[in-house]
Protein backbone atom coordinates (compact mmCIF):
# COMPACT_ATOMS: atom_id res chain seq x y z
CA UNK A 1 0.00 0.00 0.00
CA UNK A 2 1.37 3.42 -0.97
CA UNK A 3 0.54 6.19 1.51
CA UNK A 4 0.97 9.92 0.94
CA UNK A 5 1.20 12.25 3.93
CA UNK A 6 0.44 15.92 3.32
CA UNK A 7 1.35 18.74 5.71
CA UNK A 8 -0.79 21.64 4.45
CA UNK A 9 0.48 25.17 4.05
CA UNK A 10 0.31 28.08 1.65
CA UNK A 11 4.02 28.85 1.29
CA UNK A 12 5.24 25.27 1.80
CA UNK A 13 3.34 22.00 1.54
CA UNK A 14 5.13 18.95 2.91
CA UNK A 15 4.78 15.63 1.07
CA UNK A 16 5.92 12.27 2.40
CA UNK A 17 5.47 8.90 0.70
CA UNK A 18 5.83 5.50 2.30
CA UNK A 19 5.05 1.97 1.21
CA UNK A 20 3.55 -0.47 3.71
CA UNK A 21 3.90 -4.16 2.97
CA UNK A 22 1.19 -6.70 3.77
CA UNK A 23 3.11 -7.73 6.90
CA UNK A 24 3.15 -4.09 8.09
CA UNK A 25 6.75 -3.18 7.25
CA UNK A 26 7.12 0.48 6.29
CA UNK A 27 9.61 1.94 3.82
CA UNK A 28 10.17 5.63 3.18
CA UNK A 29 9.94 6.23 -0.56
CA UNK A 30 10.48 9.99 -0.72
CA UNK A 31 9.84 13.28 1.04
CA UNK A 32 9.74 16.74 -0.51
CA UNK A 33 7.88 20.04 -0.57
CA UNK A 34 5.76 22.12 -2.91
CA UNK A 35 6.54 25.82 -2.51
CA UNK A 36 4.61 28.85 -3.68
CA UNK A 37 6.10 32.28 -4.13
CA UNK A 38 5.29 34.93 -1.53
CA UNK A 39 3.83 38.09 -2.99
CA UNK A 40 1.73 36.35 -5.63
CA UNK A 41 -2.05 36.71 -5.28
CA UNK A 42 -3.47 33.92 -3.13
CA UNK A 43 -5.62 32.67 -6.03
CA UNK A 44 -2.48 32.06 -8.13
CA UNK A 45 -0.78 30.29 -5.24
CA UNK A 46 -3.80 28.05 -4.69
CA UNK A 47 -3.95 27.18 -8.41
CA UNK A 48 -0.26 26.32 -8.34
CA UNK A 49 -0.78 24.02 -5.34
CA UNK A 50 -3.67 22.26 -7.09
CA UNK A 51 -1.78 21.78 -10.37
CA UNK A 52 1.45 20.59 -8.73
CA UNK A 53 -0.41 18.21 -6.42
CA UNK A 54 -2.57 16.86 -9.25
CA UNK A 55 0.53 15.98 -11.26
CA UNK A 56 2.21 14.46 -8.21
CA UNK A 57 -0.83 12.27 -7.47
CA UNK A 58 -0.82 10.99 -11.06
CA UNK A 59 2.86 10.12 -10.74
CA UNK A 60 2.89 8.33 -7.37
CA UNK A 61 -0.64 6.83 -7.46
CA UNK A 62 -1.24 6.64 -3.68
CA UNK A 63 -3.73 4.22 -2.15
CA UNK A 64 -4.33 6.57 0.77
CA UNK A 65 -3.64 10.22 1.62
CA UNK A 66 -3.29 11.50 5.17
CA UNK A 67 -3.87 15.24 5.47
CA UNK A 68 -3.39 16.98 8.79
CA UNK A 69 -6.37 18.87 10.17
CA UNK A 70 -5.67 22.46 11.09
CA UNK A 71 -5.38 23.87 14.55
CA UNK A 72 -6.13 27.51 15.19
CA UNK A 73 -3.07 29.72 15.19
CA UNK A 74 -2.78 33.09 16.86
CA UNK A 75 -2.31 34.81 13.50
CA UNK A 76 -5.77 34.82 11.91
CA UNK A 77 -4.55 35.80 8.43
CA UNK A 78 -2.03 32.96 8.35
CA UNK A 79 -4.63 30.50 9.65
CA UNK A 80 -7.12 31.57 6.98
CA UNK A 81 -4.54 31.33 4.20
CA UNK A 82 -3.52 27.83 5.32
CA UNK A 83 -7.20 26.87 5.56
CA UNK A 84 -7.67 27.96 1.94
CA UNK A 85 -4.65 25.89 0.91
CA UNK A 86 -5.87 22.88 2.89
CA UNK A 87 -9.26 23.13 1.18
CA UNK A 88 -7.59 23.07 -2.24
CA UNK A 89 -5.46 20.10 -1.15
CA UNK A 90 -8.46 18.13 0.13
CA UNK A 91 -10.41 18.93 -3.06
CA UNK A 92 -7.50 17.89 -5.30
CA UNK A 93 -7.01 14.58 -3.44
CA UNK A 94 -10.76 13.88 -3.43
CA UNK A 95 -10.98 14.68 -7.16
CA UNK A 96 -8.26 12.08 -7.77
CA UNK A 97 -10.50 9.61 -5.87
CA UNK A 98 -7.83 8.88 -3.26
CA UNK A 99 -9.26 7.87 0.15
CA UNK A 100 -8.21 10.15 3.03
CA UNK A 101 -7.58 10.19 6.73
CA UNK A 102 -7.54 13.55 8.47
CA UNK A 103 -5.92 13.36 11.91
CA UNK A 104 -5.55 16.35 14.20
CA UNK A 105 -2.05 17.26 15.42
CA UNK A 106 -2.94 15.64 18.79
CA UNK A 107 -4.07 12.40 17.11
CA UNK A 108 -0.90 12.38 14.98
CA UNK A 109 1.42 12.80 17.97
CA UNK A 110 -0.48 10.24 20.01
CA UNK A 111 -0.54 7.79 17.11
CA UNK A 112 3.19 8.04 16.40
CA UNK A 113 4.76 8.48 19.85
CA UNK A 114 2.00 7.46 22.25
CA UNK A 115 2.12 10.99 23.71
CA UNK A 116 -0.28 13.67 22.45
CA UNK A 117 2.05 16.33 23.84
CA UNK A 118 5.15 15.07 22.00
CA UNK A 119 7.48 17.74 20.69
CA UNK A 120 9.08 17.91 17.25
CA UNK A 121 12.27 16.13 18.41
CA UNK A 122 10.28 13.21 19.85
CA UNK A 123 8.28 12.93 16.63
CA UNK A 124 11.39 13.02 14.45
CA UNK A 125 13.22 10.48 16.63
CA UNK A 126 10.29 8.08 16.39
CA UNK A 127 10.11 8.63 12.63
CA UNK A 128 13.78 7.68 12.24
CA UNK A 129 13.17 4.57 14.34
CA UNK A 130 9.94 3.44 12.61
CA UNK A 131 11.32 3.93 9.09
CA UNK A 132 14.90 2.78 9.84
CA UNK A 133 16.32 6.06 8.53
CA UNK A 134 19.93 7.08 9.09
CA UNK A 135 18.99 10.70 9.91
CA UNK A 136 16.07 13.00 10.52
CA UNK A 137 14.34 13.93 7.24
CA UNK A 138 14.50 17.59 6.21
CA UNK A 139 12.95 20.07 5.75
CA UNK A 140 10.55 19.98 8.71
CA UNK A 141 7.44 20.24 6.48
CA UNK A 142 8.48 17.10 4.61
CA UNK A 143 9.34 15.29 7.86
CA UNK A 144 5.89 16.19 9.21
CA UNK A 145 4.32 14.81 6.02
CA UNK A 146 6.31 11.59 6.38
CA UNK A 147 4.95 11.28 9.95
CA UNK A 148 1.44 11.68 8.55
CA UNK A 149 2.10 8.87 6.08
CA UNK A 150 3.34 6.65 8.93
CA UNK A 151 0.17 7.51 10.85
CA UNK A 152 -1.80 6.28 7.86
CA UNK A 153 0.20 3.04 7.74
CA UNK A 154 -0.43 2.42 11.43
CA UNK A 155 -4.09 3.45 11.54
CA UNK A 156 -5.61 2.87 8.09
CA UNK A 157 -8.41 0.38 7.78
CA UNK A 158 -7.98 -2.64 5.51
CA UNK A 159 -7.31 -1.58 1.86
CA UNK A 160 -10.68 -2.99 0.71
CA UNK A 161 -12.45 -0.60 3.11
CA UNK A 162 -10.53 2.33 1.61
CA UNK A 163 -11.58 1.67 -1.98
CA UNK A 164 -13.24 4.84 -3.36
CA UNK A 165 -16.90 4.48 -4.18
CA UNK A 166 -17.76 4.79 -7.87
Amino acid sequence: MRILGIDPGLATIGLGIIDRSENGDMTAVDWLTIKTKAGLPIAERLCEIAEDLKGFLRTIKPDLAVIERLFFATNEKTALDVAHARGVIVHTVASARVPMLEPTPLQLKLGITGDGGADKVQMQTMLVHLLSLSEIPTPDDAADALALAVYGALHAPHPAVLAPQS
